[in-house]
């Protein structure tokens, strides 16, 4: 797809163009087949990268961490409880999985929720994808800093000052390849929650770094919320993804499928060319235009040679070969050096 591109160029700033990341988070429901069959379709829609998610329950939440979640969509009421169902993957899963990744041409990635998955995934992937809840995990922060990759920080809850400090945190630990993906930490995002205008807001005050957005929102049939995201600055989007919305499960209802993926790719491959440049200029594509829309001084009346140009002597007409009307007062009380008939285009060697 046209807009495929490294994610350290997307992190860097070095592209225009815009990173898909297909987060089949546990979408595998513990099925290593399944997820390889996310990959594969993810690759053959066109995405970016394919994204899982690593954690053992016991590390991630605490026996008594209650649901945030919607409970008409997932009524499992234990974060503990429902970590536990998903967290049958290791080290050995997620390496088969990186190389078949490999295999059918996409890009590996995995959110590390521990330090023992940030050791083991450092080696399969081009960058670290950070969850919004751990954008106040400063030590966390710091060590997948050292690991000196680029680091991808969802910022779902967090105002402006934790953004702030979590950002510092990186740099002070020497990585400076950051991008801050706007996200709302709801599941699933209302329409009306979106708030994709903060997109706008974290671009004003980190303009040194890449901005995206991580996507909760229910797809519909024209991708409108990824679409209005890119168009409103984000270079990295990220939103769930499975092959079938109606199946059971923590993420399969407002994930996006192969089909919303695609709908997605074919907005931005008609409407990235349509962007264009950032700064106005004439185009080459407008120089006829330029020179025959616009519109040059005209005599109005007979001129006699040595006669002095009045209002009245002249108007204004296509083409623009001529004096241009900008140069109007410049033109009045000047004395015609020629005969100029009526309806002659002006030149300056005729005055």
């Amino acid at each position: 797809m046209i807009i495929l591109k490294t994610i350290n160029e997307i992190v860097k700033g070095n592209s225009n163009d815009i990173y898909l990341i297909a987060e089949a988070g546990v979408n595998h429901d513990g099925s290593i087949d399944n997820a390889k069959k996310l990959i594969e379709e993810a690759a053959s829609a066109g995405a970016d990268a394919i994204k899982f998610q690593s954690y053992k329950a016991g590390k991630l939440a605490s026996k008594n961490s209650p649901s945030y979640w919607d409970l008409s969509k997932q009524p499992i009421t234990s974060q503990y409880e429902l970590f536990t169902k998903y967290d049958s993957f290791g080290a050995p899963e997620y390496i088969e999985l990186a190389e078949h990744a490999k295999k059918v041409g996409i890009d590996f990635m995995s959110t590390p929720f521990d330090l023992d998955a940030a050791e083991f995934l450092n080696d399969l992937m081009p960058a670290f994808k950070i969850a919004s809840a751990d954008l106040t995990n400063h030590p966390f922060l710091k060590k997948l800093a050292n690991y000196n990759k680029p680091l991808i920080l969802s910022t779902g809850a967090s105002t402006i000052g934790e953004i702030e400090s979590a950002v510092r945190v990186i740099e002070e630990a020497g990585n400076k390849n950051i991008a801050l993906l706007h996200c709302v930490l709801s599941y699933p995002t209302q329409h009306e929650d979106a708030h994709l205008n903060m997109i706008k807001h974290i671009k004003t005050v980190f303009p040194q770094y890449t901005v995206g957005y991580s996507d909760h929102t229910f797809p519909d049939d024209s991708m409108v919320s990824l679409t209005t995201a890119a168009l409103l600055g984000a270079k990295i989007i990220e939103k769930h993804f499975t092959l079938d919305k109606t199946l059971k499960g923590n993420d399969h209802f407002h994930s996006m499928d192969p089909s919303d993926v695609r709908t997605f790719i074919n907005n931005m491959n008609k409407i990235l060319p349509l962007l264009g440049k950032n700064y106005k200029e004439p185009l080459e594509a407008e120089k006829n235009a330029i020179k025959f829309a616009r519109r040059s001084l005209v005599a109005n009346v007979h001129i006699s040679k040595g006669e002095e140009i009045t209002e009245e002597m002249i108007t204004w007409k296509r083409p623009g070969t001529g004096i241009s009307p900008i140069d109007y007062d410049k033109v009045i009380g000047r004395l015609a050096r020629v005969d100029i008939k009526e309806d002659d285009i002006l030149t300056w060697d005729m005055i």
